[in-house]
């Protein structure tokens, strides 16, 4: 069974740079499109980024693009958030899952919609204040 386990959360300034990491285990992370969520307080989770399992395609949400980055490395089994420039406005738990959708199994691609992930990782917090 694929379990995934977020790291790399903190407290970070406004402004700053942050690089969350999402590990594999079970698996080879390889097969598998991965993406990023968060949650904010009182808030429904959302998409962030996704990337397919080669690390051809990503996908980002308008209120990151520009400012985080998705990687992957499938030998080290570890999936990437490089967050810059963040805002209070990033504050919150942020999750990482396995896509299943049908353009992540057959076509490399991803897509940010909650209900086509599984294997949700425990979160990691990220809090950005002065």
């Amino acid at each position: 069974q694929l379990q995934l386990v977020e790291s790399g959360g903190g407290l970070v300034q406004p402004g700053g740079s942050l690089r969350l990491s999402c590990a594999a285990s079970g698996y080879t992370l390889d097969s598998y499109g991965i993406g990023w969520f968060r949650q904010a307080p009182g808030k429904e989770r959302e998409g962030v980024s996704c990337i397919s399992k080669s690390g051809g395609s990503t996908n980002y949400a308008d209120s990151v693009k520009g400012r985080f980055t998705i990687t992957r490395d499938n030998a080290k089994k570890t999936v990437y958030l490089q967050m810059s420039g963040v805002t209070p406005k990033d504050t919150a738990v942020y999750y990482c899952a396995r896509d299943l959708s049908l353009k992540a199994r057959l076509f490399s691609g991803c897509v940010l919609s909650e209900r086509d992930y599984d294997s949700w990782g425990q979160g990691t917090q990220v809090t950005v204040s002065s």
